[in-house]
C-alpha cells in the first residue's frame, strides 16, 4: 500500500496540492482523475519522487519515502514499474532490448537468465515472437504492451501508470486495461493509474481519488459513481449528453 499523508506542493506562490490524504491499495487499481490543472500529474510525480513535496509524507508500506537517502530511494525505486504515456521506448533498441533494460541496469543476471524473464514478460502481454522488432514496426497497442511488460520486468511491488490509453482507439484501451487489471491482480501489485478515460473509471477503478483544483473532491469505487450526488464527480465524468442520459437511465432502472 502507499499513502500520502497531509501532502502539500506548491510552486513559488501557487497551491497545487492542498492537505492530502489518501491511500492506494495493495491488489487494487487505484485511478487518479480529475480536469487539467487538478494536480493529477503532479501527485503523481511526487509518488515516484520525481517532485519533492513541500511538506507532508508519503509512505510506502512502513517506510516514509520522501524522507530517505538518495541510496536508500534507489532500493525502493527497485519494487517500482513505470508505464508512460507515450510508452517511452528506445527507438534504436529491439523490444527485447527495450524490455531487457531494467534487467540490464539494475541486476547481475546472465544474459540467458534476462532473455528468459523477457520472454515471460513478452509471453504474458501476448507479445511472445516480438523479439527483434522494433517501436517503428509495431502498432501503438503493442507499443503500449512492450511497455508493460518492461514495467513489469523486475517484479514489481508497485506500478504506475501515467495515462495509458493515451492515443489508443477504444478497443486497444479495453485491451491495455484489462491487462493492467489482470496483472494487478495476479501479481498483488499497487497499481496507481493517472487517466483521463471514462471506459477505465467505469471498468477498472477499484479505488477512484478525484481531485479537483488541487483538493481531494471524491473518493469511491466505480460501483458508486452512478449513485453519487458529488456534484464535482458529476461534472468531471457526465460531461457529455450522452453520459448524462445513461445515469438517467440507470438511476431509473434502480427506483
Amino acid at each position: 500500500m502507499i499513502r500520502v499523508e497531509n501532502l502539500y506542493k506548491s510552486f513559488d506562490d501557487v497551491q497545487v496540492l492542498n492537505d492530502l490524504n489518501i491511500e492506494f491499495y495493495q491488489g487494487k487499481c487505484n485511478l487518479i482523475i480529475g480536469r487539467s490543472g487538478a494536480g493529477k500529474t503532479v501527485l503523481l510525480k511526487i509518488l515516484v519522487g520525481l517532485l519533492t513535496p513541500t511538506s507532508g509524507k508519503v509512505w510506502y508500506g512502513d517506510t516514509a519515502f520522501n524522507t530517505l537517502s538518495r541510496k536508500e530511494v534507489q532500493a525502493v525505486r527497485m519494487e517500482v514499474g513505470m508505464l508512460f504515456q507515450g510508452s517511452a521506448l528506445f527507438d534504436s533498441m529491439s523490444v527485447e532490448e527495450n524490455v531487457r533494460f531494467p534487467l540490464d541496469m539494475f541486476t547481475n543476471m546472465t544474459l540467458k537468465e534476462k532473455r528468459k524473464r523477457v520472454n515471460e514478460c513478452l509471453e504474458r502481454v501476448s507479445l511472445a515472437g516480438a523479439n527483434e522488432k522494433y517501436p517503428s514496426e509495431i502498432s501503438g497497442g503493442m507499443q503500449k504492451r512492450t511497455g508493460i511488460a518492461r514495467a513489469i520486468v523486475l517484479n514489481p511491488k508497485y506500478l504506475f501508470c501515467d495515462e495509458p490509453n493515451s492515443g489508443l482507439d477504444p478497443k486497444t484501451s479495453m485491451v491495455i486495461d484489462e491487462l493492467i487489471q489482470s496483472i494487478t491482480y495476479e501479481k498483488n501489485i499497487t497499481t496507481v493509474i493517472n487517466t483521463h478515460d471514462m471506459n477505465s473509471v467505469m471498468e477498472i477503478g477499484d479505488n477512484i481519488t478525484l481531485l479537483s483544483k488541487g483538493d481531494v473532491a471524491w473518493r469511491g469505487h466505480r460501483a458508486e459513481v452512478l449513485e453519487s450526488d458529488n456534484e464535482t464527480l458529476h461534472d468531471f465524468i457526465f460531461a457529455s449528453p450522452f453520459l448524462k442520459r445513461l445515469r438517467e437511465s440507470a438511476l431509473a432502472n434502480v427506483k
